[in-house]
């Protein structure tokens, strides 16, 4: 038989997807700025290898 009143945990739900959706988001610009930054590390050990 169903439980009648409040329904449960609807509010902990919508918190709980809200701030591992900010974690999970939070962490993919992380990975994607240590991305950027090697290639620039890369491309500057390249100049500098072509240059002597």
């Amino acid at each position: 038989m169903a439980k009648t009143g409040r329904e449960k945990n609807t509010k902990n739900k919508a918190k709980h997807s809200k701030l591992m959706a900010q974690k999970k988001n939070k962490k993919k610009s992380d990975e994607i700025l240590r991305k950027e930054r090697l290639k620039a590390i890369i491309k500057k050990a390249k100049e500098q290898k072509n240059n002597s």
